[in-house]
C-alpha cells in the first residue's frame, strides 16, 4: 500500500513541476508582451513629454488660480441644469435596461443558437465601440440641440454595454433549475422567466445602477456638444473665460456624482 502511494507521489511530482514550468513560461511571455506593447506605444502616445508637467507647471497654476474663487451667485440655475443632466442619464439608462434584457438573453451562448447570438453580439460590439459622444453628434444633427439627443446617445451606447454584461451573467447561471423547469413541460419563455431571471436579477440590478452612475458623468460631457444639461453651461462658461462660475459648476457636478455613488452603493447592498 505504502509502495503504491510512494509510486503515485513520484509520478505526480514531475507532472506538477512541468505544470509549474508551463505556468511560469506563460506568465513570462505575458509580461514580455505587455512590456513590448508599452514600448511600442511610447512614441505615438508622446510619453516623452511627461517632463512638461514640471517645466510648464507654472502655466497650469496661472490657469487654475481663477478656479479657486467659485462663484455661486446663480447656484439655483446650476442645480436646475444638473437635475436635467441626471434626468438625461436616468432615461438613457432606463431605456437601455429595457432593451438589454432581451438582447442579453439572445446573445448568451446557453440561451440561443449561434446564428442568433452571433449577429446580436456583433451589433452590441458596434454599440460599445462607438463612443456616446459620436452618437450624440449624430442625434444632435437628427433631432436638434437639447437633452433628447443626449438621452438617445446614452441609450444606444449603454445598451451595448449592459447587453454584454447581462449575457455574461446568463452564461454563468446554474443550469439545473432551468432543466428542472424544462422537465415540467414549460415553454422557452417560462424557462427564462422562472429559471434564468431569478438567478441573474441581482447582478442585472447592480450593473444597471453602476451604469447609471457612469451615465451621469457621461451626460455631463455630452452637454459640451449641445446635448443639454449642466455640461452645456460648463462649456459656455469656460469658453467665455468665466472661471469662477465654471468652478462652481464643477463643484456641483462632483457633489452630485458623489451623492449618486453613495445612493447606488446602498441600493446594490440591498439587492446583492
Amino acid at each position: 500500500m505504502s509502495e503504491t502511494i510512494l509510486s503515485a507521489n513520484t509520478t505526480a511530482k514531475p507532472a506538477m513541476s512541468h505544470a509549474k514550468r508551463q505556468g511560469g513560461m506563460r506568465n513570462g511571455l505575458l509580461t514580455l508582451g505587455i512590456l513590448a506593447a508599452l514600448a511600442f506605444s511610447w512614441g505615438p502616445a508622446e510619453m516623452s513629454r511627461w517632463t512638461y508637467l514640471f517645466t510648464d507647471s507654472g502655466n497650469m497654476a496661472d490657469y487654475a488660480k481663477d478656479f479657486l474663487r467659485p462663484d455661486f451667485k446663480t447656484w439655483q440655475y446650476y442645480l436646475e441644469e444638473m437635475l436635467v443632466t441626471v434626468q438625461i442619464a436616468l432615461w438613457g439608462t432606463f431605456l437601455s435596461v429595457i432593451l438589454s434584457v432581451p438582447l442579453g438573453i439572445l446573445s448568451a451562448h446557453n440561451m440561443a443558437p449561434w446564428w442568433v447570438n452571433q449577429p446580436v453580439r456583433r451589433l452590441m460590439d458596434m454599440f460599445r465601440a462607438i463612443h456616446e459622444v459620436v452618437f450624440a453628434v449624430l442625434f444632435v444633427v437628427a433631432v436638434g440641440l437639447g437633452p433628447f439627443a443626449g438621452v438617445m446617445a446614452l441609450f444606444i451606447h449603454t445598451t451595448g454595454i449592459l447587453a454584454k454584461l447581462f449575457s455574461e451573467a446568463v452564461e454563468a447561471i446554474d443550469p439545473r433549475p432551468v432543466e428542472a423547469i424544462r422537465t415540467t413541460g414549460a415553454s422557452r419563455i417560462q424557462q427564462v422567466i422562472f429559471g434564468v431571471i431569478p438567478q441573474v436579477l441581482p447582478l442585472w440590478i447592480s450593473f444597471s445602477l453602476y451604469r447609471l452612475e457612469s451615465n451621469i458623468r457621461s451626460a455631463t460631457v455630452l452637454g459640451l456638444i449641445g446635448a443639454g444639461g449642466i455640461g452645456q453651461i460648463l462649456f459656455e462658461t469656460i469658453r467665455g473665460f468665466y472661471y469662477p462660475q465654471a468652478s462652481a459648476i464643477i463643484i456641483i457636478i462632483v457633489l452630485t456624482v458623489t451623492v449618486m455613488d453613495l445612493i447606488s452603493q446602498q441600493l446594490r447592498k440591498l439587492v446583492i
